[in-house]
């Protein structure tokens, strides 16, 4: 494997090893092309984790930055079809469907201000996202991956796991695995 393969496989399996694993429908990523451009190795790697039941979507591209989603469709399409969370959708202007709904996020983070409604596509409780918007992320319980205003509990429990699949995969890597053989033995 090359090196920019490597590093894009080591970012993934860093930051989006809880949607990787199945147990979050979606992370968020910042990628920075290394100067060669690296939209060939992108669109190989959006063919390759599609075979393993994995989206990786290109949110948007300033320059040689991308934002990369990184999803579980069904697992992202069951989060966005909780009652309030397609409630809050729905007031915040997203269509109904998943893919439309992908597309407005897209648009919406290409603008000046940030949607904060983004962490409902990352699996964070409604009640965070709403108190995040709510008091302007001032006044939280906890900080952790999100600021948390609902139960506290139950953020560390996910905390906790997130971070031990995050554990595993970087482990994984360091052992001499690929990302793409790791997935492919979930």
């Amino acid at each position: 494997m090359d090196q920019r393969a490597w590093r894009l496989e080591r970012t993934l399996a860093y930051h989006c090893a809880p949607s990787l694993s199945g147990v979050k429908p979606a992370d968020l990523i910042s990628w920075r092309e290394s100067g060669s451009g690296d939209g060939p190795l992108l669109c190989r790697y959006i063919r390759l984790l599609a075979d393993q039941g994995v989206r990786l979507r290109v949110l948007n591209r300033r320059g040689g930055h991308y934002l990369l989603l990184v999803y579980r469709p069904e697992l992202l399409r069951r989060c966005l079809a909780q009652p309030a969370v397609a409630g809050m959708l729905a007031r915040a202007g997203y269509p109904g469907e998943m893919e439309g709904q992908l597309r407005l996020l897209a648009r919406r983070l290409g603008q000046a201000e940030f949607p904060h409604e983004v962490g409902l596509f990352l699996g964070y409780p409604p009640e965070d996202v709403a108190g995040f918007q709510r008091e302007g992320g001032r006044n939280c319980k906890l900080v952790g991956l999100w600021k948390v205003y609902g139960p506290v509990e139950e953020a560390v429990r996910r905390f906790r796991l997130f971070g031990r699949c995050r554990e595993q995969l970087c482990r994984g890597m360091d052992e001499g695995n690929t990302l793409l053989q790791m997935l492919a033995a979930v």
